[in-house]
């Protein structure tokens, strides 16, 4: 037979305040800085040296179309189905937040690489700018590709 305490264990109050206030200083600190940019780090813009309007398209068989938004719209690249999930991620948030706002599909997105190496995804129907550099070379190439394959289509 066992013999249990009957008066039961607390956590001691000081270490329970002090993670509250160090979690309440966080949350103060970081809506302060975005509401008067103190402490904010930011890139530069730098020019962008190359871009390309692309439509993107779902098609049947669960590929994407990367079309060509100039007037022609030729086929600048096919994303089979099953690949390039950062692709598909990325599109995918960006046409959420078209759907939300009520936007079509008809408005192009906007590829483009800047002078300093960066790649970035612009929606200007909805405001939206995706620094690609940001998850990894990797995930860059995807959309790096499209700028190339588009050079080769033309």
């Amino acid at each position: 037979m066992t013999h249990r305490d009957p008066t039961p264990q607390y956590f001691p109050r000081g270490p329970l305040l002090g993670a509250a206030a160090l979690m309440g200083f966080a949350l103060v600190s970081v809506a302060a800085s975005r509401a008067t940019g103190v402490g904010e780090t930011r890139l530069p813009p730098s020019p962008t040296v190359e871009s390309r309007n692309l439509h993107f398209e779902d098609r049947d068989d669960g590929a994407v179309m990367v079309l060509a938004a100039d007037g022609e719209r030729r086929v600048v690249a096919v994303v089979p189905a099953g690949t390039n999930g950062f692709l598909r991620g990325v599109l995918r948030g960006l046409a959420r937040d078209r759907r939300l706002e009520g936007i079509g599909t008809e408005p192009p997105f906007r590829l483009s690489r800047h002078s300093d190496g960066r790649l970035s995804l612009t929606d200007a129907a909805t405001g939206r700018d995706i620094e690609l550099d940001a998850f990894g070379p990797t995930n860059v190439q995807a959309f790096s590709k499209l700028l190339t394959q588009w050079s080769e289509t033309r």
